[in-house]
């Protein structure tokens, strides 16, 4: 489990193929020498699983599902990715709760400055954009982030300078693809307010209804 606040940016050394999968070597550009074999570290967003450890960095296996639904396997030696290790019960969640299984792929489809931040709309799917909302969460090439606006096939957002500074972000450009993992909240919520099947196949309500959120205040 990760937060979305990046610790730092890596370079891939190395990119070695084997039949659909993928081997990275990534050299971190920060301290991180107490990482170890057998750790999850995000990487744009990833989850993956360090597999070797070298005087430089880390090696990361990526198989064929992973390449199939992020953009990893569009990247190249020498480009820099964001990474952010596992969380710990102990640190402080400072961004929100995410996964590092990513649901999919977004295209850049507006980049510019504003004053000191940048602003940034991204093309999505509907069956991604639906678990979107307004000031909600979504993890852009693993950056946590709020969305300033929504829409069936769209997202905006505000990159500040921090996160400018601490993250790939600004090196995409109008028409690159980023990956997307929606928040996870909202598919567990989707999952239980819809109807389910009871054990003998019948269809069963989990007993919330349009109904009822309008009753208690939810919705118009």
């Amino acid at each position: 489990m990760f937060t979305g606040l990046i610790d730092g940016r890596g370079r891939i050394q190395a990119i070695r193929r084997s039949g659909a999968d993928m081997t990275m070597a990534i050299t971190p550009l920060f301290p991180m020498d107490d990482c170890v074999l057998g750790e999850s570290i995000a990487v744009n967003g990833v989850c993956l699983t360090v597999t070797a450890l070298g005087r430089e960095g880390f090696s990361v296996d990526v198989s064929e599902e992973t390449l199939s639904r992020s953009t990893l396997g569009l990247l190249r030696e020498n480009e820099e990715v964001n990474l952010e290790r596992a969380l710990r019960f102990s640190d402080r969640l400072g961004g929100h709760l995410v996964a590092g299984h990513v649901d999919g792929m977004g295209k850049i489809t507006k980049k510019e400055q504003r004053e000191r931040s940048w602003f940034f709309s991204i093309q999505v799917e509907k069956k991604l954009s639906r678990y979107t909302i307004e000031k909600g969460s979504i993890a852009v090439d693993g950056i946590s982030l709020t969305i300033n606006r929504c829409g069936e096939t769209f997202v905006e957002l505000n990159i500040i300078p921090e996160t400018a500074r601490q993250t790939t972000i600004l090196q995409k450009r109008s028409g690159d693809r980023v990956n997307i993992e929606v928040d996870l909240i909202g598919k567990y919520v989707e999952k239980f307010v819809q109807s389910g099947k009871s054990d003998d196949g019948k269809e069963a309500s989990t007993g919330i209804t349009g109904e009822m959120l309008k009753k208690y205040g939810f919705g118009e």
